[in-house]
């Protein structure tokens, strides 16, 4: 089998696979955060300490793509897979610091074959992200596609590539934003829209997830995908790059008036869904709405917020959706 084929076959259930650390950088955390996450507790030492953290971390987002990397290196053996429809759910458990070395521990929970594509099964997977003092830093659970050995490919997605449009104009509206206490569940908010740059899809995919279909337009074609397209991680990390540009317009109108709620960080989330690819070209909408809410016991003023969010792309198809978790100040 060459370098470049992993196949369905390869996996079996409760096999577990580890591999070698891998050291995440003070400067490699700082420019994730300045590109997704511009976040105090993530950019800047003294800037931390005034937080609910109370020291520089990484992104929760950059230690899931991290995880990516680890998994396409150590499980996928620098191979190509088929992609992922999802991750069930994953746990921020203790913070990533600067020099901090990653490795991961993964476990082959299932196996299935398709029962109506003949040329693809799916593994379901346990990760656990361990630090070098040998802490559990996140844990996720997770189903990758994969070719079957020696099946016939099934014709590749003919998509429709999006070119010469001009970027989206960055939104100028804005709206107060309430302490946790005050909030109200079901109000959704827009958080604007980004369009996929090629070089931008395959410089991200080249720091975290190092599969063809990302990589190069010409391999990628030749993929089930047809065409290059975004890792689900860089989707997922644009949307808090939304989130932040939308809230510190928010923000801005907010402290016209009155003191402004601090967010803290995310334990987790649950039941994110890739459900169309991305293609290199396409515009991608991003909204998110508060569920629910509750006042934390541990943490006196603070208090935990749940929102669903969601991302369409510009022909109004759903692409993107999870239900995530925030600490935010309950009130002043």
């Amino acid at each position: 089998m060459g370098a470049e084929t992993i196949t369905f076959e390869d996996f079996i259930r409760g096999q577990v696979i580890e591999g070698a650390p891998l050291t995440v950088s003070r400067e490699a955390m700082i420019a994730f955060a300045q590109a997704f996450d511009p976040q105090p507790f993530h950019l800047d030492e003294a800037a931390a300490r005034k937080t609910f953290v109370g020291t520089l971390i990484a992104s929760g987002w950059q230690t899931a793509s991290l995880g990516m990397r680890l998994l396409q290196r150590d499980a996928f053996r620098g191979a190509t897979s088929m992609g992922s429809p999802g991750v069930s759910e994953l746990r921020w458990l203790k913070p990533v610091l600067p020099d901090d070395s990653l490795r991961a521990r993964i476990v082959v929970e299932d196996t299935r074959t398709s029962g109506s594509r003949p040329d693809r099964g799916f593994v379901r997977f346990a990760m656990t992200l361990l630090n070098g003092r040998d802490e559990a830093v996140m844990s996720q659970t997770f189903t990758v596609i994969f070719p079957r050995r020696g099946a016939a490919p099934l014709p590749p997605l003919a998509p429709l590539l999006e070119t010469g449009t001009a970027p989206p104009a960055e939104p100028e509206d804005a709206v107060p934003v309430p302490f946790l206490g005050e909030a109200e569940l079901g109000v959704a908010r827009d958080l604007g829209a980004h369009r996929f740059e090629p070089d931008t899809i395959v410089a991200f995919a080249r720091a975290y997830d190092p599969q063809a279909f990302h990589l190069d337009p010409e391999a990628a074609a030749q993929t089930h995908f047809g065409g290059l397209c975004a890792s689900g991680w860089h989707t997922a990390a644009v949307w808090m790059k939304r989130l932040l540009t939308t809230w510190r317009r928010d923000m801005a109108l907010t402290a016209q008036t009155g003191p402004v709620p601090q967010l803290g960080p995310s334990p987790g989330f649950k039941d994110l869904r890739w459900l169309k690819p991305v293609y290199a070209g396409d515009t991608i909408r991003y909204s998110s709405r508060l569920v629910d809410k509750r006042a934390s016991a541990s943490r006196p003023g603070w208090g935990l917020a749940t929102h669903h969010n969601t991302a369409c792309n510009q022909h109004g198809e759903p692409v993107f959706a999870f239900t995530g978790s925030v600490f935010w100040q309950w009130a002043p």
